[in-house]
């Protein structure tokens, strides 16, 4: 992975075998990037992606392996117990041109990965909301 900040704006490429979540936590913690908005395109593999259900509050996942389009990616950076924490949700197309969308789980970059993240001043925390099963923004 490469990487140049640009203003407030960092530009990164992740490259073929690299986990995309993996590395942009490594990235944002070596950096220290503790705020900001995630986007990006590229095209990935074993990609797993799921969707809240708000009654049971578990996921349910789907995993692609094949060759996955990434036409969106979008998000964002804050901290959770002193960590750096990524809330991805991301869209992918197969072969045929079918798109998959949902909150991202994990993804390998199978050819590249463009990735902008634009940096904010300061911090958001989050905290775990028993009530809903997700752990949301704790904005005072």
């Amino acid at each position: 992975m490469v990487g140049k900040k640009i203003g407030s704006k960092w530009f990164i490429r992740l490259q073929k075998g690299e986990e995309l979540i993996e590395s942009l936590r490594d990235f944002c913690s070596q950096n220290s990037i503790y705020l900001g908005s995630i986007t990006g395109i590229g095209a990935c593999n074993n990609v797993t992606i799921g969707m809240l259900n708000t009654t049971t509050k578990k996921y349910k996942q789907k995993t692609f392996s094949e060759d996955m389009e990434l036409t969106a990616l979008m998000g964002n950076v804050c901290t959770m117990n002193n960590e750096v924490y990524l809330h991805l949700h991301g869209t992918f197309a197969n072969e045929e041109l079918i798109a998959y969308a949902g909150h991202l789980n994990s993804a390998v970059i199978s050819a590249t990965g463009e990735i902008i993240i634009d940096q904010s001043d300061g911090a958001i925390n989050r905290f775990k909301d028993e009530s809903i099963g997700i752990n949301l923004w704790k904005i005072l």
